[in-house]
């Protein structure tokens, strides 16, 4: 364990929340710290606290319980079927991936940065989860969500300066600190809240510091037979402020600050060997990701009916989200001596989100109209900056032919400016005093990517002399849900609904390469991908008993794939020429079950299971980003001041793929506990041994199509403990 470094420098003071707000303030409630909160899932204007039939929300409480510290717990732990690809830095819901799956923060999107050549991937995982109050989780696509979730939504919500202040408390505390062995870090998380008046402030800092996430890989040394993960070291910091101001008639003002970190120092031991390009020893890599926003939000709650509308929410923000992608090396082979590149992918965001509603009635029908709107401009910019020893010639001398495949100094995009309108309205109309409800929706979305010429654009390599042209498109997203109840606790839905993703700057306009050599280039021509969905369903729901089965089924139209457009030759012999290019038709289909019981008096027990299959229809193969068959079952304890759980993750044998690794099939055991002395209100004390029996066992779409290392150096850590302590006062 380290010494802390210090928080990053300042961020602007606080707030945001996409939910309606109580005309009452938080004073006036005697609610309990941390309770479950419903978040809308997606940015402001989800249709209702509950999302859409698919959602389902995981608490502060489950997250402190159950050790859940990042998206990876959250799939192996909660959410079955839903995993974290460490290689793209991706969510992975309903085998879809990067820019296809929506992550929000407070209702804002943070976008997925894709760099495919220069390796800055990733964004989605730019938080921290002991920021965290609660999160949803939407699997497929839902249209009154936001473009771009085409797998689902993960709709995060942070800490609010009411969730520490109790029954009229002026101040509140909440501070949590641990260790994982399992990349042996150590975590501190530090938050305060005050009221003054109407108004309500709250500062929160964290940190966590660790090494590389281990394996069952036991042999080391250098080059392609190492199994033993590359030594790595990492530091993250976390900056959260929020202030809200409660105006009398139901309105809620609010301003939030926030700054994310996180730098990854990595030893590449794997790239070494003893003859090879890179001297023994001296081969180091990085990754970095920094996220900035400041938002000024509103909030408003009609204190009485008759109005205009009930309910509404806004928010206006800034965000800037960055990621770089280093090497610092030095050369054995020509060019000889240091080596060194930063690669980065930027992307700075103003944007507006908004949404109203109205609950009526016109005759026996009742309705609850939701309108809102999506307005956003981002500028993206992508740059590689290096040293290195290739001479500033062209053509190279024959002493220096590798420097033909290595350019930097220069940027493979153009600067973009972009900008998209999404405007969306729906109306759940009841039937038979509510029992049966039917919800129609309707989404616009229309998106443009102008790129524009800059001298870092002009100095690449694979630079033709000419700008790409313009990309802009429209679509108009539909959706139905019929939800009936058949009992007081249960009901049967259909969902139908369509989705529309644009193609990321890159996909459009990323150019590299050199004549000589080979050339991988965007596409300006790219079409948007569609989806159309069906899902079919049964929920039961009560606190002591609930189930719920998902049946589903997706077609997706003009998905985005690399494929090769010509051979090795010519003016690229090396590789030939590769672009992206719309797949007519893929399909993702499977189910989704879950269930949970309390029996006797302290006993619950609590299972899920989530089965797909994709395919690309076009070229009849399978879509190898799909996950195998998994279930999560646990057997809980709980008390009033302990509790405890075993759980177990299974997968079947991951065998219908293309291209992908064959994951053998697994089942994990996990125990965990906590405890809160009665003597020592607010104090908590969780643990947990993860993978209990040291199983080694594959994440199958933690396993890169195209392996340099034996299988073993892909493995998931084997035996490992989490302990955290919490208070809160």
């Amino acid at each position: 364990m380290r010494p802390i470094r210090g928080l990053m420098a300042s961020a602007a003071v606080c707030a945001l929340l996409a939910e309606p707000v109580a005309a009452q303030t938080a004073a006036e409630e005697d609610a309990v710290a941390l309770q479950p909160v419903i978040v809308q899932s997606g940015e402001a204007g989800a249709a209702d606290a509950g999302g859409t039939a698919t959602t389902s929300t995981t608490t502060r409480e489950t997250i402190d319980n159950r050790l859940i510290d990042s998206i990876q717990d959250l799939g192996r732990t909660e959410e079955a079927g839903v995993s974290f690809n460490r290689n793209t830095r991706s969510v992975n819901i309903r085998g879809l991936e990067g820019a296809r799956v929506l992550t929000t923060i407070d209702g804002i999107r943070v976008p997925y940065l894709a760099d495919a050549t220069r390796g800055a991937t990733g964004g989605a995982d730019s938080f921290d989860f002991n920021t965290l109050s609660a999160l949803d989780l939407t699997r497929g696509s839902d249209p009154m969500l936001g473009s771009g979730a085409l797998g689902g939504v993960l709709a995060l919500r942070t800490l609010d300066p009411e969730d520490l202040l109790l029954g009229g408390r002026r101040i509140g505390v909440l501070t949590k600190s641990g260790y994982d062995s399992a990349d042996e870090s150590w975590f501190t998380a530090n938050a305060v809240a005050m009221r003054a008046g109407d108004t309500y402030m709250l500062l929160q800092g964290g940190y966590r510091g660790g090494s590389e996430t281990g394996s069952q890989g036991d042999l080391g040394g250098i080059g392609s037979t190492r199994t033993e993960p590359n030594p790595l070291d990492y530091d993250q910091y976390n900056l959260l402020a929020k202030v809200h101001q409660y105006v009398e008639g139901g309105h809620r003002f609010g301003l939030v600050g926030e700054i994310f970190s996180r730098e990854d120092d990595i030893e590449t031991r794997t790239t070494q060997t003893a003859a090879g390009a890179y001297r023994e020893g001296n081969h180091f890599s990085g990754e970095e990701v920094e996220r900035r926003r400041v938002a000024l939000t509103y909030d408003y709650a009609a204190p009485e009916t008759g109005g205009w509308f009930d309910e509404g929410s806004a928010v206006l923000y800034y965000q800037t989200i960055e990621r770089h992608s280093t090497v610092d090396a030095i050369r054995s082979t020509s060019p000889t001596g240091e080596f060194r590149r930063d690669n980065s992918l930027e992307e700075e965001t103003f944007g507006f989100n908004g949404d109203l509603s109205r609950s009526f009635q016109i005759g026996e029908t009742l309705h609850r109209l939701t309108l809102g709107t999506e307005l956003r401009t981002a500028t993206t910019t992508q740059y590689s900056a290096g040293v290195d020893g290739c001479p500033d010639v062209t053509p190279y001398p024959a002493a220096f032919r590798a420097c033909a495949n290595l350019h930097t100094n220069q940027a493979d995009t153009p600067e973009v400016e972009g900008s998209a309108i999404g405007l969306f309205a729906q109306n759940e109309i009841g039937f038979q005093g509510g029992r049966l409800r039917v919800t129609p929706g309707l989404r616009f979305d229309w998106y443009e990517e102008k790129p524009g010429l800059t001298p870092e654009y002009e100095q690449s390599a694979a630079y033709d002399g000419t700008l790409p042209p313009s990309s802009s498109d429209t679509a108009v997203s539909p959706k139905l849900l019929v939800e009936y109840d058949l009992l007081p606790e249960l009901t049967a839905y259909a969902q139908w609904g369509m989705g529309f993703r644009a193609p990321t700057v890159g996909e459009l306009y990323s150019r590299f390469g050199a004549v000589g050599t080979y050339l991988r280039t965007g596409n300006p021509e790219l079409e948007a991908e569609i989806s159309n969905g069906f899902d079919i369903g049964l929920k039961l729901g009560t606190d002591d008993l609930g189930a719920h089965i998902n049946i589903f089924r997706t077609e997706y139209e003009n998905f985005i794939d690399v494929v090769q457009v010509a051979p090795p030759g010519g003016e690229y012999p090396q590789g030939g020429i590769s672009s992206y290019y719309n797949i007519p038709d893929a399909r993702i289909s499977g189910v989704e079950l879950g269930a949970h019981v309390r029996f006797l008096d302290y006993w619950r027990a609590r299972g899920s299971l989530a089965y797909a299959e994709g395919r690309n229809l076009t070229d009849d193969t399978y879509l190898d980003s799909v996950s195998p068959l998994t279930a999560i079952l646990g057997l809980g304890y709980d008390r009033q001041e302990w509790g405890g759980e075993v759980s177990t993750k299974l997968a079947a044998r991951r065998d219908r793929v293309d291209n992908g690794f064959v994951a053998p099939g697994y089942g994990v055991v996990d125990v965990t506990a906590w405890y809160e002395p009665a003597r020592l209100p607010g104090l908590k004390l969780a643990g947990g041994i993860f993978n209990v029996l040291d199983k080694t066992y594959y994440d199958a779409v933690n396993v890169p199509d195209s392996r340099a290392q034996p299988d073993l150096y892909y493995s998931e850590p084997g035996r490992s403990f989490k302990l955290n302590v919490s208070y809160r006062f």
